[in-house]
């Protein structure tokens, strides 16, 4: 059993391509969840500064430092979440946490959790040669990638306005060649707004931008949690991270900086499926 199991498994990896070409239609009604980014100052009940791995490193031999509570690396400008990443130095001095970076930058998460649903988050993404702005939504718990990852929006500055959809699983992941997912190219991404929308069901996880669908997994492989393990609430991640394996794969342009990603608005449509 097991042994046909994994041959079935072996036959179905393969697969990358999840292109589709369909309408997506953002509900009606309010949204259950939603901030505008029109006050003051970010809204500390709704976001949290993630800043665990600046001393260690960030992931994907990233090169950025991740401030908390810093204006010049996140703050509310002309009722848009902005969130810029810099070249400089920092001291440990003021900085405890300071692992030796030359860029500093944002990552906010949600502090709740976020499940089955539609999500629009309105951006307008930086797309200098080393920035990887991302919109995207991990548990709150488990290994990577068995617990998941869901990608709604990711894009690196050496392939400016090549936008990628991309989920992540036990089987399916970028570390096996397995990953499922998709891409677009917009423009004008770098310079106007558009709307990054998920939507998130028990059989399908639909990935578009501006009203059209452009990637679609369907939960229809063998393997449980391994390939769908998206049954739980996620918290959605606002970043700028600055080179890494992939942001990095072409250097990065330091006389590029600084460099903006803006969020004009999020917002959440929780559905009962």
């Amino acid at each position: 059993m097991i042994l046909a199991l994994s041959l079935m498994l072996a036959q179905t990896l393969g697969a990358s391509n999840y292109a589709v070409d369909a309408p997506m239609a953002v509900p009606v009604a309010a949204p259950s969840f939603a901030d505008e980014f029109n006050g003051d100052a970010i809204d500390d009940a709704t976001w949290r500064y993630d800043t665990e791995r600046n001393a260690a490193g960030w992931y994907n031999h990233e090169r950025q430092y991740y401030a908390k509570e810093r204006p010049e690396n996140a703050r509310i400008e002309d009722g848009a979440l902005v969130i810029e990443a810099r070249r400089e130095t920092l001291s440990k001095d003021q900085h405890p946490d300071w692992g030796g970076q030359q860029y500093t930058s944002a990552r906010l998460v949600s502090r709740a959790g976020y499940g089955h649903g539609f999500y629009e988050i309105r951006a307008r993404l930086s797309c200098a040669r080393g920035t990887w702005p991302a919109i995207w939504m991990l548990p709150p718990d488990g290994i990577w990638p068995d617990a998941g990852e869901i990608d709604i929006m990711e894009m690196v500055g050496w392939d400016a306005n090549v936008v990628h959809a991309t989920l992540h699983s036990g089987l399916f992941n970028h570390r096996l060649g397995t990953q499922r997912g998709a891409q677009i190219e917009i423009p004008d991404a770098c310079t106007e707004f558009h709307r990054y929308q998920l939507d998130w069901t028990r059989h399908a996880i639909t990935i578009g931008v501006d009203d059209r669908a452009y990637m679609r997994v369907a939960n229809d492989r063998p393997g449980g949690k391994g390939a769908w393990p998206f049954t739980r609430p996620y918290h959605l991640i606002l970043n700028l991270a600055v080179g890494g394996d992939w942001g990095g794969k072409e250097g990065v342009d330091d006389d590029a900086f600084p460099q903006r990603m803006a969020i004009d608005y999020v917002r959440y449509w929780k559905s009962g499926d």
